[in-house]
């Protein structure tokens, strides 16, 4: 494995997600977060564009697109590189999917932050942590 975490989210969550990251920087654990190692989706748009405005950019590029197609093989390629999967909620579609696959290929899953609702299957999930601190907690002793 290349990744000890693969974390996953919506990247209009990008303040909370880099904020995840900074845990896993600070006791030295190897992750892969589109935010920061996915060179396409940091190229991207153009530097005075809004997160929101650069999400909002990219959805509106066809599904076959090249840098759609590029994104794609990217996180996936990095997701099958990692042992174990955080998805920070809330997340949307794609993060949920990733889970999904990240479940299909026997990797531990975890999650952090709020669910809206129950959902059976969340049940996928070691563990959900409700705050930073747990999570932190967790990584010291990972």
């Amino acid at each position: 494995m290349k990744y000890e975490f693969f974390i996953a989210g919506r990247a209009r969550n990008k303040e909370q997600i880099l904020k995840i990251c900074g845990i896993f920087d600070k006791y030295n654990i190897s992750y892969y977060c589109f935010l920061k190692n996915d060179e396409t989706m940091n190229s991207y748009g153009n530097e005075s564009q809004s997160a929101e405005e650069k999400q909002q950019e990219f959805e509106c590029l066809g599904l076959k697109s090249e840098t759609v197609l590029k994104v794609f093989n990217e996180d996936l390629e990095n997701e099958k590189l990692s042992k174990n999967f955080l998805l920070v909620l809330p997340a949307g579609k794609s993060g949920h999917i990733e889970a999904g696959i990240a479940y299909g290929m026997g990797k531990k899953c975890y999650a952090m932050g709020e669910y809206d609702a129950t959902d059976s299957l969340y049940n996928i999930f070691e563990e959900i942590f409700d705050r930073e601190e747990s999570l932190e907690k967790f990584l010291k002793n990972y």
